[in-house]
């Protein structure tokens, strides 16, 4: 059994904003395993039992940092402060009965990097989840993003993201 995902332009699209394609095939393994690739090639099992692969909502909570993570990383260096290390880990709450939906996520982005301001960091993570992480502005509006920034070992102040406002134009 294969289940192929595409995105398609619906009725309704803005103009203004051109649309890409993305397809992805999920291959069932037996069990609850699936084998998903995309175009690139690269497959990964998701497994619902998380035995022979992480299962389908860790699977979603990994790819919000994976997403995340290298815009905050590519900030950052534009800034000339480049990142040594990046750690994202991710608690999140779950719906206590089907569907067992994601209602919330606290994410604490452990960074390590000589010259980073705390105020630069902080602005990369907010850029990252408001602007360009596909993933965080494709979860449902009401799903809370805390944030808790741990820098070179120091812990500031955290806050919530709101994924789904818009950014002004940033020339950052």
């Amino acid at each position: 059994m294969s289940v192929t995902v595409g995105g398609e332009e619906t009725a309704g699209t803005s103009s203004s904003h051109a649309t890409t394609q993305t397809m992805v095939r999920a291959t069932w393994r037996g069990g609850r395993k699936f084998e998903v690739g995309g175009s690139s090639g690269a497959t990964i099992v998701i497994d619902g039992d998380r035995v022979a692969g992480t299962g389908p909502v860790d699977t979603l909570l990994g790819a919000l940092a994976a997403c995340a993570g290298p815009e905050i990383i590519d900030y950052l260096a534009k800034r000339r402060t480049p990142v040594a290390s990046l750690d994202i880990v991710i608690d999140a709450e779950r719906r206590g009965s089907a569907p067992r939906r994601v209602l919330g996520a606290r994410l604490e982005i452990r960074m390590e990097g000589t010259g980073i301001d705390p105020a630069h960091a902080t602005r990369a993570i907010d850029l990252a989840f408001r602007k360009y992480c596909s993933v965080s502005a494709s979860l449902a509006p009401d799903i809370l993003i805390d944030t808790q920034l741990v820098l070179n070992g120091e812990s500031h102040e955290a806050y919530r993201v709101d994924t789904h406002s818009e950014v002004g134009n940033d020339n950052d």
